[in-house]
């Protein structure tokens, strides 16, 4: 099991979820608190609790499994924040903050489920036949 507070991934993950809830959230218009607002914070909030709840996986192929759910969940960040953007609920600079917030995770999170891919599935012997004698 490990320590998910150790992890450069949940320290990013954990800061663009604060940045999503203190600087973005906070300035959708009242309409749209339970549908956009709320995806928003929803999916931001997933990136860091798959995060975390990988970490108490006993396995890398499980672990690998929450990151792949993470960056899934990165993804809907991404998309709920381009959308309040074109909305003209976000500003450009809030826009491009959460936006390299995003692109950081994803690179974490991609770079960290290689690693543990490659740790957990050594290559295989190749298969080399051999003629059969009679």
């Amino acid at each position: 099991m490990r320590d998910f507070r150790k992890l450069a991934v949940w320290k990013k993950a954990h800061e663009q979820y604060l940045f999503v809830k203190r600087s973005i959230a906070k300035n959708f218009p009242p309409s749209e608190r339970f549908e956009l607002s709320s995806q928003l914070q929803r999916a931001s909030l997933s990136v860091v609790l798959n995060i975390v709840e990988g970490c108490g996986r006993a396995s890398d192929k499980d672990f690998a499994h929450f990151l792949d759910n993470a960056l899934g969940s990165a993804n809907e960040v991404d998309y709920c924040c381009f959308a309040a953007f074109e909305l003209n609920y976000i500003s450009e600079n809030d826009y491009k903050s959460i936006h390299k917030y995003i692109n950081e995770t994803r690179a974490m999170l991609i770079s960290f489920i290689r690693f543990l891919r490659k740790n957990n599935n050594p290559q295989p012997p190749s298969f080399n036949p051999q003629p059969s004698i009679t």
